[in-house]
């Protein structure tokens, strides 16, 4: 499976004000682009934690788009999702997936949403690698990690990210602000996760710059 993280940050990495208001750092241009990428991929992954806050649809929303919605994955290990999010009321019309390291809840079920419980860290929460192969073994191949924070630092800190689209915009939010990578837990330089820069664009004010893993 191919994993591109995406990132829409301020100029110093934060993805959100202190208080949580993150809408929009990014003008519409840069949000047009994050559009089409969703396209190119079979499934859109987040964290819980975003799903809750942002209520997402996680959908393409382009003019005269008619192309498949990509399945819409939320990492999610006590199945907090809530009825009335928008990804169970909708999950019918466009796949929903929860992983979660627990035994399927019948109200997600009932939903239309597919539970995958997979094995969990030491934490409680669903390991990558497992939930990856599990996606792998629905026909997903193309997976596009849009947030949050901690999510992101997950993948990166287990050397699951294999392409970088990262947004900036011509702001600075400050220290206070919310970190776009959660701790990686590094002791050592020679340990940082290293990317190849593909392409760096002007999007309408914003910065699209385009990575690969080394």
């Amino acid at each position: 499976m191919t994993v591109t993280l995406k990132l829409a940050t301020s100029l110093d990495g934060r993805i959100a004000t202190a208080a949580g208001e993150s809408r929009w750092i990014t003008g519409p241009r840069a949000r047009e682009a994050v559009h089409r990428l969703r396209a190119e991929h079979d499934a859109v992954l987040v964290g819980v934690e975003t799903a809750l806050a942002d209520d997402p649809e996680l959908t393409v929303r382009l003019d005269g788009y008619a192309g498949p919605q990509p399945a819409r994955v939320v990492l999610d290990s006590r199945q907090r999702l809530p009825g009335g999010s928008k990804l169970v009321a909708t999950a019918r019309a466009t796949p929903t997936i929860v992983v979660t390291a627990e035994p399927p809840q019948a109200r997600l079920v009932d939903a239309g949403v597919t539970v995958v419980q997979v094995a969990a860290t030491g934490e409680g929460r669903p390991d990558l690698a497992a939930a990856l192969e599990a996606l792998a073994g629905l026909g997903l191949a193309r997976l596009f990690v849009e947030g949050g924070g901690q999510v992101a630092a997950s993948f990166l800190r287990h050397g699951l990210v294999d392409r970088l689209e990262w947004f900036r915009a011509p702001m600075l939010i400050g220290g206070d602000g919310r970190a776009a990578i959660g701790a990686l837990g590094l002791e050592a330089l020679a340990g940082a996760p290293r990317f190849s820069r593909l392409d760096v664009r002007s999007v309408g004010d914003d910065l699209w710059e385009r990575y690969e893993r080394i």
